[in-house]
């Protein structure tokens, strides 16, 4: 069972993916968001499913959009795999390094990425991301946590070095927040139908390999990133964590930087795959994602 967000942007429809077959969820919610999660829309989704109340419908040809509609944050974890600490000059942190982005950088997993203007060193991240299902304070210890985790999706945590590193004064977010920077999906898949110890995470920019790892080599966890940073601030349903990315990214000096006509792939075991064709942004007026893709 996996939950998608289907339509042109701005005008998404809630489905529900089993097996070949996707569902029509309107007549239980009008989206996927915090509301939803708050209220056990899952476990709803579930049962009706299993009742055999819900409506199949063909999807093909419509665009997917981001499977969670308007997260209050998207939190970020940096370099929380050893490998691309290395990479990036840096020694494994003693504690998570959070950032944020802004939620209006979220697009589909298969909307185009919008390269800044100025830009020299636009980057990918292939990342687990964690949603956030019931409101998280003060938790008392990471396996609680994961009472408060609604399911698992995929990021591409676009980054510009230039704009994070260099003309950064200090924090990472010039690099992180420009339009598009977070390609969210294809699918938001329940807790309960994905162990996230252990899933191979996987990207490709024009068809050749970039990064291959496994979520066994997190350095801190999903449990223990979601009680961690419930220590410092209230975590709400539909809020996004983004674990952290593997080695193979162009910081590492290997490969070079994404430009105008590259394609970015990037897949989890168990979530599914996205892509994204970058342009220029001083070339479009907003972002515009593809008239058809396949569910």
């Amino acid at each position: 069972m996996k939950l998608q967000r289907i339509g042109d942007h701005g005008a998404e429809r809630p489905i529900v993916v089993d097996g070949e077959h996707a569902y029509d969820l309107c007549p239980l919610t009008t989206d996927i968001d915090g509301d939803f999660l708050t209220a056990g829309g899952i476990d709803a989704v579930g049962a009706a499913l299993a009742a055999g109340r819900l409506t199949r419908i063909d999807v093909t040809g419509q665009r997917i959009g981001a499977p969670v509609a308007r997260p209050q944050a998207v939190w970020c974890i940096g370099m929380n795999y050893a490998a691309h600490a290395a990479e990036s000059g840096a020694a494994p942190p003693e504690a998570p390094v959070v950032f944020f982005k802004t939620p209006n950088t979220v697009v589909g997993p298969y909307d185009d990425v919008l390269i800044p203007r100025d830009s020299r060193k636009t980057d990918w991240e292939v990342e687990l991301a964690v949603v956030i299902g019931k409101r998280a304070r003060y938790l008392d210890s990471a396996e609680a946590a994961l009472n408060h985790v609604a399911g698992y999706t995929m990021s591409n945590d676009v980054s510009e070095r230039a704009f994070q590193l260099e003309q950064s004064g200090g924090q990472w977010s010039k690099g992180k927040c420009c339009e598009t920077f977070n390609p969210l999906g294809p699918a938001l898949v329940p807790r309960d139908r994905l162990d996230p110890r252990d899933l191979r995470l996987r990207s490709w920019v024009n068809g050749e390999a970039r990064q291959d790892s496994s979520t066994a080599d997190l350095i801190f966890d999903v449990g223990y990133l979601v009680w961690h940073l419930s220590q410092y601030a209230v975590l709400e349903p539909g809020d996004i964590i983004n674990t952290g990315t593997p080695a193979g990214v162009a910081l590492s000096g290997r490969y070079p930087y994404l430009r105008d006509g590259d394609v970015v792939e990037v897949e989890i075991e168990g979530i599914g795959r996205a892509r994204q064709r970058c342009r220029n942004a001083v070339s479009a007026s907003e972002p515009s994602p593809p008239a058809a893709v396949r569910v």
